[in-house]
């Protein structure tokens, strides 16, 4: 945990949230992966896993101060909001584009997580049977989960605080997206609409159900960190290189769905090569520019992880 942080530091932070909220709108894209290349994962896991019963023992013993101070709160506040903020206005820009140009925003993004891949391997200290083991369970885990097929289901109250905690579990695994476990649940459309128009009640129940899968889910995860940090980070770069199945960037649609404005959305998309992408469709599979923003999106895991060191934030 850092001690100590100045202004310039925490509008780094600020600007790491606002990043990792752009990914978390994106189905395919886990925040998890920006917090991991920026360096501060670990700490993120560990103040998560401070705000829980004992973080209610120092409130009521020794004040609101040193109850703040062990959760690590400005950290977690700086973050969070930088997250918020994001959601709200630089993820309209992101749907945009995945509406109008996806082939370039995938092309963008598989080229960050496949770098992303390299960025946490190179922090296992040594590859054995057990971190090999770890990264192949890592890799069918998330080929597995990006396979399946959405579903279509009633947005009861229960159901939506269950999918708060599923897909806040997601949303901190680096390579898992929560976006993408949402929109398998059948419920992208409802949350997302839901924080457009600022539905208070539907919001309430997923941002509840998102504290408790984060408070039960970090305390497994900074347990894994502790006692199996080798492994663990192998298992995440498993993650990573098995999420690449969902961010191809040439899918061909073979089912569609209604949404409720009435339109028709992708629901089933297989994975094709940009040559058949061109003949199915009759659309230019754009592979210059493709191949530009994969080359644009691995650049930046590399700038983001120097400045990430760099700056120590």
């Amino acid at each position: 945990m850092q001690e100590g942080r100045s202004l310039r530091d925490y509008i780094a932070l600020s600007g790491k949230g606002m990043m990792m909220g752009a990914a978390d709108a994106v189905p395919g894209v886990s925040g998890g992966t920006i917090a991991f290349m920026t360096g501060i994962y670990e700490e993120l896991i560990y103040s998560l896993k401070q705000c829980g019963p004992s973080a209610l023992i120092m409130l009521f013993k020794e004040g609101p101060v040193a109850a703040w101070k062990h959760v690590n709160g400005t950290f977690l506040l700086t973050l969070i909001s930088g997250i918020l903020f994001s959601l709200l206005t630089i993820s309209h820009v992101v749907l945009y584009w995945l509406a109008e140009y996806p082939e370039l925003l995938w092309s963008f993004f598989f080229g960050l997580i496949l770098a992303s891949v390299w960025s946490v391997c190179r922090h296992v200290e040594h590859w054995d049977r057990n971190t090999y083991t770890s990264f192949i369970i890592g890799v069918i885990t998330a080929y597995f989960i990006t396979s399946m097929s959405p579903t279509s289901v009633e947005a009861t109250p229960l159901f939506i605080f269950l999918s708060g905690m599923v897909a806040i579990c997601a949303m901190i695994l680096p390579g898992i997206s929560g976006s993408f476990i949402l929109l398998l649940l059948g419920m992208y459309t409802p949350i997302l609409m839901a924080i457009k128009n600022i539905e208070l009640f539907t919001l309430g129940l997923f941002a509840t159900g998102c504290v408790v899968g984060l408070l039960s889910f970090s305390r497994v995860l900074s347990w894994m960190f502790s006692s199996f940090r080798t492994a663990t980070l192998a298992l995440l770069g498993g993650f990573m290189l098995g999420s690449l199945n969902k961010v191809w960037p040439w899918k061909y649609t073979t089912a569609y769905t209604i949404n409720r404005h009435g339109q028709e959305v992708p629901l089933v998309q297989e994975n094709i090569s940009p040559f058949t992408f061109e003949s199915l469709t009759g659309e230019p599979a754009l592979l210059v520019y493709a191949f530009g923003l994969m080359l644009l999106g691995a650049l930046m895991v590399v700038a983001i992880e120097k400045m990430g060191r760099k700056s120590g934030v």
